[in-house]
């Protein structure tokens, strides 16, 4: 879709406005603090049900109010969800006050007053607690006996989260999250737990709005001084400023929302392929042992009922086989279960310069990612997900904290409509990557079969001179050695790497196959390391240091020859201080502009492990 932001073309555009900044779909206000001071007031401003935010006019510069927006609170619902959520830290003194008075009236009486106590203290938690929009940054204000307030800049925020757990949603209020990607958690970055929805998707546009004005302000001005050039400011207008320019700026006021990619409810069957959905059921009857003997004693449960139970289950082989009969058949079933939980209705969509993935059955959760800041993305593939044509995708964003969680493209679906909706909104999947040799899958198979073999081995000394039982560590440890063969092929199969001159590839893993695409751009340094048996094998691994994602992403047992080039190719002129041409050894080093790798200076000396940036070229 194309087409004027504000519906207008280009020639309509009243006189004195300035066009939008390309890739921004906003014209950039001149005053900040006007435009985060009458945003954050919320008289001027209004949201839909869907997230859509209204038009904001222009604020007054002779009114104060415009440049600081009003001290605002959380709703009065608060009240309710933080004592229900305080219960679990509760749970356990109430139930000791009531055990130890053994179910007196005093001992109600004093359960009574602590349940009182924890509303009061939310309550005073909601009363010293203030948010509000103070020129060009977020202030969160706590004031009881001391008085902290934490500043978050306007600028610094790369996506804001709007979920509603359950209690949330039957109160009408959800949790508003802001990531500025500081790398703490949610709470440190900041956390408006108890805002009503309206609220919420307010925020959300006015903070969003805001970040995305000022990085057009910035190109804007570049794009100013760049035409000026130096030496046409003359002397005049240094010690005059200029007036700002007229210029008009709304909220919403963007590029159309485009959506990629709803997941239908049909595709909900596809939730067993994921094995942490599969396994489930084993994990519930996991965690509820646990439960039991972490907790048996406060709740009067005797550990040695809970181990007579297993005991008298493994004596009735019968009873036993029914019960991993009744979990096997539970996998499926609970696996759509648990997909349809996390990834019910889940939409992926972009709109103001972001890319918003919502999803969710009991806690709906919306995660806004800055599509500037998007550096790749990564395709990941399970061994039922490969077997069935499958996929799953998270994008790689730089500044993005928990982003196994928040950096989630796509859930599990069809492999054809994974790289279609991600070539879309990212990019495409980089193809023919290059082989690895032979050496790596030697390694491959070693590490996929001998660790077995060796506990196959000690399993069968033992059963051999001590004891038969020995034989049931022996016989499955055989076997999974034995199913190392086709694993470590497959490992093999799996690696490669490659770049197509704007982007870099690389991809590893069978289990857990991923291949993640990354331009060149994120590049920020290299890492070329080799193990003692790495070095035997005439391998290494080669790092790139990528300021998004996981923080780096490897090449596993590429040769000695191919890592350096690698690196190389992607980077030319970081990798030239730590490259020794073929000649150098016969005494005939070659100058770096004869070669296309570069050269080190005669007599430097190897290493098996040296990193290097840009910033840095000489630091091993």
């Amino acid at each position: 879709m194309t087409g004027s932001p504000s519906g207008r073309s280009p020639a309509e555009r009243p006189e004195g406005t300035e066009p939008p900044v390309p890739g921004s779909g906003a014209v950039p206000d001149p005053d900040p603090a006007r435009s985060a001071g009458g945003a954050g007031e919320g008289a001027e401003s209004s949201v839909s049900g869907s997230g859509s935010p209204g038009s904001v006019p222009r604020p007054d510069p002779a009114r104060p109010a415009d440049r600081t927006g009003p001290s605002l609170r959380l709703s009065p619902k608060v009240l309710l969800t933080d004592p229900i959520r305080m219960l679990p830290s509760l749970f356990l003194p109430l139930a000791g006050v009531l055990f130890l008075g053994g179910f007196s009236p005093g001992s109600f009486v004093w359960a009574a007053l602590g349940v009182v106590g924890s509303v009061a203290f939310s309550a005073v938690r909601w009363v010293t607690f203030t948010y509000r929009i103070a020129g060009d940054r977020l202030e969160l204000t706590r004031s009881l006996i001391s008085r902290s307030v934490r500043t978050i800049p306007l600028e610094r925020i790369r996506g804001v989260d709007v979920s509603a757990p359950p209690l949330h949603r039957l109160l009408g209020i959800a949790v508003l999250r802001i990531d500025t990607g500081a790398g703490g958690d949610d709470k440190q970055e900041g956390e408006l737990d108890g805002v009503t929805v309206e609220e919420g998707e307010r925020l959300k546009a006015v903070l969003l709005w805001h970040a995305r004005a000022r990085m057009a302000r910035r190109a804007q001005a570049r794009e100013t001084a760049s035409a000026s050039g130096p030496g046409e400011l003359t002397a005049a207008d240094a010690a005059e400023p200029a007036a700002p320019a007229v210029v008009r700026h709304e909220v919403g006021d963007a590029t159309p929302e485009r959506v990629f990619f709803v997941l239908p409810r049909k595709w909900l069957v596809y939730g067993p392929l994921s094995g942490s959905y599969l396994l489930t059921p084993f994990a519930l009857v996991a965690g509820a042992v646990g439960l039991a003997f972490q907790w048996g004693g406060e709740l009067k449960i005797d550990r040695r009922v809970v181990m007579g139970a297993g005991e008298w289950l493994w004596e009735h082989p019968p009873l036993l086989t029914a019960a991993l009969v009744l979990l096997l058949l539970a996998m499926p079933v609970v696996g759509v279960v648990m997909y349809a939980v996390f990834n019910w209705d889940f939409t992926l969509r972009a709109s103001e310069g972001y890319l918003i993935a919502g999803r969710g059955l009991v806690t709906r959760r919306s995660v806004s990612l800055e599509r500037r800041r998007v550096r790749g993305f990564e395709f990941v593939e399970g061994p039922a997900e490969r077997w069935a044509g499958f996929g799953r995708a998270w994008a790689i964003v730089t500044g993005l904290g928990d982003s196994e969680t928040r950096g989630q493209l796509l859930p599990v679906a069809p492999r054809e409509t994974v790289l279609d909706v991600v070539g879309e909104a990212i990019g495409p999947i980089t193809t023919g990557l290059r082989s690895h040799p032979p050496a790596a899958r030697r390694r491959r198979l070693f590490r996929a079969i001998f660790p077995w073999l060796v506990v196959a081995a000690c399993a069968t000394t033992a059963a051999l001179l001590w004891s038969g039982l020995w034989w049931a560590l022996a016989v499955p440890a055989l076997i999974l050695a034995l199913l190392g063969v086709p694993l470590g092929l497959d490992r093999y199969r799996s690696l490669g790497h490659t770049y197509d001159g704007s982007r870099l590839s690389v991809r590893s893993g069978s289990l857990r196959r991923s291949q993640a695409v990354v331009e060149k751009r994120a590049v920020v340094g290299w890492t070329l390391s080799q193990t003692w048996f790495q070095r035997r094998a005439g391998l290494l691994t080669v790092t790139a240091g990528v300021g998004a994602g996981t923080g780096g992403y490897a090449a596993l047992d590429v040769g000695e020859a191919e890592g350096p080039a690698f690196a190389a190719e992607v980077t030319p002129t970081w990798l030239a201080p730590f490259l020794v041409s073929e000649d150098l050894g016969r005494g005939n080093p070659l100058p770096a502009e004869s070669s296309p790798l570069g050269s080190a200076a005669p007599g430097e000396p190897s290493t098996r492990d040296r990193s290097t940036s840009p910033g840095e070229p000489g630091n091993g």
